[in-house]
């Protein structure tokens, strides 16, 4: 059955952990959909692990909606959240409801991300108000990372926690019906899950979290660029496809590759044919 909005509720209601991974393509998606994972979510974080930005501010919203097309394609049961890039909804209430279409209408999102607490709290109402699907991000916030000066855990002083704390409720009060927490220390992460009434999804914020997130190229060990203190790896799969792909050029070159078994036959006697008419 498909995962919505109620499936996320009635998780939270009953203690029931949430799945969610990133996928960027129909392949992808389609094997973990077909793994069971609860939601897909198309991260802009397509901008590091498949387009090679330094961060994550330069995707734009057709990144976004050729990706997340794609993926949609391939989730039949999986939900599929799609992030809204930077500056797709800080500039006006207006544009983030315009973009937050967008992304359900081409990207054929089930619901939509956005990075932020208190400050865009409005925006999230109007795009809740439009009938569409919320999912906050709060604490780091990587569409904010200028500004942190880095990938800096967040709400580790007094202040900081009681603003984290401040912008989980105000992301819940404006309608969205699960919240992101990136992150932060886990005693602080477990202190908002019990606080507020909508699922918590945690990627670097500990084991508290109502549900967890991670960008699959970094659990399967397929992006070296970055590897946040919080991934796991589960598998190597980027040294098995380094493996495969210096197996096939050295096939290539040696002349193992292909084989018979690889190729198509034709009845001699046409070959010999075009080959007496060619004389």
């Amino acid at each position: 059955m498909k995962n919505t909005v109620l499936t996320f509720k009635k998780a939270k209601e009953e203690g029931t952990k949430i799945s969610m991974l990133t996928a960027y393509d129909y392949s992808t998606a389609s094997l973990m959909d077909a793994a069971g994972v609860n939601a897909i979510l198309v991260g802009d974080s397509l901008g590091n692990v498949m387009l090679g930005y330094e961060d994550t501010v330069s995707v734009t919203m057709e990144d976004m909606i050729h990706h997340g097309a794609a993926v949609a394609r391939g989730a039949k049961n999986a939900m599929v959240v799609i992030d809204m890039p930077f500056m797709s909804y800080q500039t006006s209430v207006y544009d983030a409801v315009v973009n937050a279409g967008r992304l359900m209408k081409e990207g054929r999102a089930n619901a939509v991300k956005l990075e932020g607490g208190v400050a865009v709290a409005p925006q999230i109402k109007a795009i809740v108000d439009a009938g569409i699907p919320v999912v906050g991000h709060i604490g780091l916030t990587p569409q904010s990372i200028n500004a942190f000066g880095g990938h800096k855990v967040q709400g580790k002083t007094i202040e900081a926690a009681k603003k984290l704390l401040e912008d989980a409720k105000a992301v819940e009060a404006a309608g969205a019906f699960s919240v992101v927490i990136e992150g932060v220390p886990a005693a602080l992460a477990k202190l908002v899950t019990e606080k507020l009434s909508i699922p918590t999804i945690g990627i670097g914020a500990g084991s508290d979290c109502d549900g967890q997130v991670l960008v699959y190229q970094d659990m399967l060990g397929m992006y070296s660029d970055f590897t946040p203190k919080f991934v796991k790896k589960f598998a190597n799969v980027g040294e098995v496809m380094k493996g495969a792909f210096a197996q096939y050029i050295e096939e290539i070159n040696n002349g193992t590759f292909p084989t018979q078994e690889h190729c198509y036959s034709i009845d001699p006697m046409i070959i010999e044919k075009i080959i007496k008419e060619e004389q």
